[in-house]
This record gives structure tokens, sequence and C-alpha cells, in this order.
């Protein structure tokens, strides 16, 4: 029984060894795992969450709430005392007490400003159509925002396919260089022709040093406007880089967009906003009336006062003011026409940019890539075999390396245009 105890000590000490091992090893396992990999979604989740551009915008909404509050408050009453005919440098006859009692003057009092015209409840209406707008305003910044993170992720991606690329023509023209070293010291080919393919290297290394650094400005682009300090510096993103064709109709896409550009929702509320001014105008052209009342202490009598003023409307009537509200509202409306026009003139043309895009694509997919390899495969072998001349293999070679850069780039062009689309028709639902 002793024995079988101290087996099963034994074993819960292991056991909690192994525990606290795993538990020791386990960051640093995960510490191995290699940079955080993102995708598009996530970036611009990570974007609207710690973007500094768009969470500074996000602060006008509150600053607009708190004039609302400012807008909703009543007239403070005033407080009013004063005791006059103090003595200073003299003793007056009779002693200090019977002159204050007597001969001093003291006023007490209280007055409120009475709104007319409704105008606390019209201030706050318009803080209000002014917070509306604000809202509006800041969701536009983050269509926006979606759309730079979007294209930063693409450019990203065509750095680095593009890198992927340049690797592998660096790599596979390497190989070229060694078999003309090779056919050099056998004597097949001559110096000359040795030293234009060696020079024709010196292209490749560069390209490939471009497309690295490329990769490492795209990446800190987008570092940039996911939020600095919210991913780390070592990150890399994941996602598929291709050409998927899209079966869209702009009518659809039209409507969609009047339904969610945030940019003509804010148009449009503004339109709200500018009348609530207006009716705030023709409110503050009512008189206020002011009551006040007071209690008075003179040569020893009390008495009390009670007044009312108002003013008199015989020049001042708010008319200016009135005046430009009424027109602001036809600005207003004119802005919004023109907030109108524009989300069906972005979505024509961003619809237009991605029917060019897709034609580009197809053109590559329909069998230039194909023959632009097959192209170079053939003049290699042709001329390994003695049948092409090196200017021939060459251009081939130069001919393949720019038709393959330019179908990425046509990828990146048509992922591009396709955010676009989906910013002018302010959702990404739909596409």
């Amino acid at each position: 029984m002793k024995t079988k105890r101290a087996f099963l000590g034994t074993y819960s000490f292991r056991a909690v060894v192994l525990a606290v091992s795993a538990c020791v090893l386990l960051p640093e396992a995960a510490h191995t795992q290699g940079p955080a990999r993102i995708s598009l979604d996530e970036a611009i989740q990570m974007a609207l969450r710690h973007n500094h551009t768009l969470l500074a915008a996000r602060t006008t909404i509150p600053q607009s709430q708190a004039q609302e509050i400012t807008a909703n408050m009543r007239p403070n009453p005033e407080f009013f005392a004063d005791w006059e005919y103090l003595p200073i440098f003299s003793s007056p006859p009779g002693g200090v007490a019977a002159y204050l009692q007597g001969s001093t003057e003291g006023d007490i009092g209280i007055s409120n400003l009475f709104e007319r015209g409704n105008k606390r409840a019209h201030r706050l209406q318009a803080a209000r159509d002014a917070t509306a707008v604000t809202r509006s305003q800041v969701a536009d910044n983050e269509r926006t925002t979606t759309f730079q993170v979007a294209s930063l992720f693409i450019n990203v991606q065509l750095a680095e396919s593009t890198l992927q690329l340049t690797e592998q023509n660096l790599k596979s023209f390497q190989k070229t260089v060694d078999i003309g070293a090779s056919q050099f010291k056998a004597g097949a080919i001559s110096e000359n022709d040795y030293l234009k393919i060696k020079l024709q290297l010196l292209q490749f290394q560069t390209d490939d040093q471009q497309a690295r650094l490329a990769r490492i400005q795209a990446l800190s682009d987008l570092r940039q406007q996911l939020g600095y300090e919210s991913i780390a510096a070592e990150y890399d993103v994941r996602g598929t880089f291709e050409y998927r064709p899209q079966m869209l109709i702009l009518a659809e896409l039209q409507m969609a967009a009047l339904q969610n550009r945030p940019d003509l929702r804010a148009a449009e509320q503004g339109v709200n906003a500018a009348g609530s001014q207006y009716t705030l105008a023709k409110a503050n052209a009512k008189q206020d009336v002011t009551l006040s009342a007071n209690y008075s202490h003179v040569n020893g009598l009390s008495a009390s006062t009670f007044a009312v003023s108002v003013p008199l409307a015989i020049f001042n009537r708010n008319q200016g003011e009135i005046a430009r509200t009424r027109i602001a509202i036809n600005q207003a409306q004119e802005q919004e026409a023109a907030a109108r026009g524009q989300v069906m003139t972005d979505v024509k043309d961003a619809y237009e940019a991605l029917l060019s895009s897709d034609r580009v694509a197809r053109f590559y997919q329909s069998g230039y890539l194909e023959v632009s390899q097959r192209n170079r495969d053939i003049s290699e072998y042709a001329y390994g075999h003695g049948a092409a001349s090196l200017l021939d293999f060459l251009d081939a070679e130069r001919s393949n390396r720019a038709t393959q850069l330019g179908y990425r780039q046509a990828i990146a062009a048509y992922l591009t245009a396709l955010e676009q689309l989906r910013q002018a028709v302010g959702t990404r639902s739909l596409l």
C-alpha cells in the first residue's frame, strides 16, 4: 500500500512538472510560429478600431452631443446686491450704526430672463440635426478608410506576388548563366555572348531588390493605416490574389449607393439642419421678457420693487439671420442634389473601370500567359542547341518577364477597381 502511494505521488509530481514545463514552453513555441498573418477583413476591422485619424474624427460626435447639452440649457437667473453711501474717511455724527440705519441705501434682488418663441426647443433640435450630420460624416470617413486599407492590402499582395516572380526569374536565369559559363569554358559560345548573358543577370537582381523594397514599404504603409501600435512590425497578409469575375448590374449598384452612401445621407440631413437653423432664427426674433424683484432699505425705510423688461423690436428683428438661413436652405438643397449626382457618377466610373480591368485580365488569361512562357521555353531550348541566337533568347526572356509582371499588375488593378466600386456603392456586402 505504501509502495502504491509512493508510485502515485511520484506520478503526480511528474505530471505537475510536465504541466509546468508545458506552460513555460508554450510562449516560446508561440513565438516560433512566425509573424502574424491577417486577412483583408481582419485588416479592415483593425483599422476601424485603431486608425488614429478615424478615432480623431469620431470624437466630433460626442463634441456635437455636448453642444446639444449647451443648447438645452435655460438662462441663468441673476442675483444683485448693493449698499450705497457708506462712510469711508469720516466719522458720521451720531455714530456709525445710526448713520448706516438712517442715511444709507441697500438693495438686494433677483431677475430672470424668460425666453419666448420656444427658443430652447428649437436650439436643441438644431443641435440634434447637426449631430446627425456629424454621425454621417464620420461614417463616410469609415468608408474612405476601408477603401484605403483595401487598396494598401492589395498593394502588399501585388508586392509579394511580384517578389515571388522575381525570385523565380532570378533563380531560373542564374541557371542560364551557369550553363553559359560552362559553354564558354567548353568553347561552345563566344566570350561576348557569355558576357551578354552575365550582364542580363543584373536586371534580374535589380528587379528582385526592387520587389523586396516594394513589399517592405507596402507592409509599412498598411501598418500605418491599421494603427501603428495595433500590430507588430513583423507581420504579413493572407488571402487569395487572383482574378475572379463578377456579374454586376449598374442600375442595381446605383440604387444601392443611393441607399447606403453616408456622404449622401449627410447631405440630406444637411437640408434638415438648415431648416432647423431657419426655424431657430425666426424664434430668435421673438423678444424675451425679463422679470426682476428686489428689496430696498433707504433712509430707514424698507420697500420692494417688481419690474418687467421687454426690448422693443423696432429696428433689430433678426432680419439678417432669418434671410441668411432661408438662403442656406437652398444651398443645402443644391449640395444634396450635387451629392446625389456625385454618387451616380462615382458608381458609373467605378463600374466602367472594373469592366475595363476585367477585359485586360481576360486578355492575359485567354492564352497570352501560356504563349509567353512557351515562347521563352522554346527560345531557351533552341539557344541551348544552337538553333537560335542569344539576342532572340534574351528578347524572349524579357518579353516573358514583362508579360508575367503585367498579369499581376492587371490582377491588382482589377481588385483595386472592385474595391473602388465597393466604396462608390457604400457597402461591401453586395460585391
